[in-house]
């Protein structure tokens, strides 16, 4: 709770706070039938004809009426971590994008148009990390134009829930009448544990790779018609490795993943195990001999994306000592 039952109740928020973060509890129900009481937390991303909207860590956000306020007050910009390496939001973005790169790209200002013929979102997106140097409409009408030029949906990257994320950028993006279609979250750990971790015999059957070969890419599900678009992404990165463990089947792949070794950093992506070959232990070997890869290269922290409704990839991350540091979000335009 923000806001103690004997402590004094009182708003002292303006609308001079939009774009910081804060914490409002605001009245619900009939106070007549009993006062009930709602508390939202997040960043405070306009206020206008007396209503607030607040958008939450994990992207959503809530209009509270102005009127049914009966306290509100700033909260520090992000709370302590509890465990994990330390990290900005800044830091993780760049070395996020130097993983994943396009095929092209332009900048906009601080606005990072990228495109790779469609191949993930993450690739044919905005990433907004700067002002663009022009309102905001002007820039995402040239957002538009550039990407119906390459026969692409338009394409936002926000991200939410750490200090200097992009929650205001999101709701700006709503008013303009973009959508948020897809929500994933940016995860960290430790990667010593992770190289720590043991799979068992499954660990020597681990194949690493500078390349992904015809193996690999059979097994991999993110594209339908492979491109050349689909390997430079792959292979685009600092340092790039892959993991192969054979399946039983000549030319066939148990499962796979990839690793980008990138300075302190070690991302994780496309990890996979065929369905044949489940509850083996072999998403955790993949990721184990990668994490000893990385380690030998000099890296100390290691960071993931996966989707916010993929239940068993969460939980599968959460074991290995992953925590959420933030959320991003990809916005289309109508």
């Amino acid at each position: 709770m923000e806001f103690t039952a004997g402590g004094q109740l009182e708003v002292r928020l303006t609308p001079d706070d939009v774009g910081k973060r804060v914490s409002v509890r605001r009245l619900t129900g009939d106070s007549a039938a009993g006062a009930r009481f709602a508390d939202v937390v997040g960043v405070l991303t306009s206020w206008h004809g007396g209503v607030l909207s607040i958008t939450r860590k994990n992207g959503e956000t809530v209009r509270v009426d102005a009127a049914a306020m009966v306290a509100g007050k700033l909260v520090p910009a992000a709370p302590a971590r509890r465990r994990g390496p330390s990290a900005t939001f800044a830091e993780l973005a760049t070395v996020t994008a130097r993983a994943w790169q396009p095929l092209e790209s332009e900048d906009l200002g601080g606005w990072t148009l990228r495109a790779a013929n469609g191949f993930t979102r993450r690739a044919n997106s905005v990433l907004p990390l700067g002002d663009p140097g022009v309102p905001t409409g002007e820039a995402l009408a040239y957002v538009r134009r550039w990407y119906e030029e390459r026969g692409l949906p338009a394409y936002v990257q926000v991200a939410t829930g750490a200090e200097g994320t992009q929650e205001v950028l999101g709701a700006e993006l709503a008013e303009h009448g973009w959508e948020s279609e897809v929500s994933a979250l940016v995860r960290i750990a430790a990667l010593a544990p992770v190289g720590d971790l043991d799979a068992g015999p499954a660990e020597a059957d681990v194949v690493l790779s500078r390349a992904a070969d015809a193996v690999w890419m059979a097994r991999y599900q993110r594209f339908q018609t492979p491109g050349p678009e689909v390997e430079k992404v792959l292979h685009g990165g600092p340092s790039v490795w892959f993991a192969t463990v054979p399946g039983e089947e000549p030319g066939r792949a148990a499962a796979i993943g990839r690793c980008v070794v990138d300075g302190r950093w070690a991302g994780f992506a496309a990890v996979e195990v065929d369905p044949a070959y489940r509850r083996r232990g072999l998403a955790t070997a993949v990721m184990a001999v990668l994490a000893r890869r990385a380690l030998d290269e000099g890296a100390s922290a290691a960071w993931l994306q996966v989707e916010a409704d993929n239940d068993g990839a969460r939980a599968l991350y959460e074991g290995m000592g992953f925590a959420t540091h933030h959320s991003y979000h990809h916005y289309r335009a109508a």
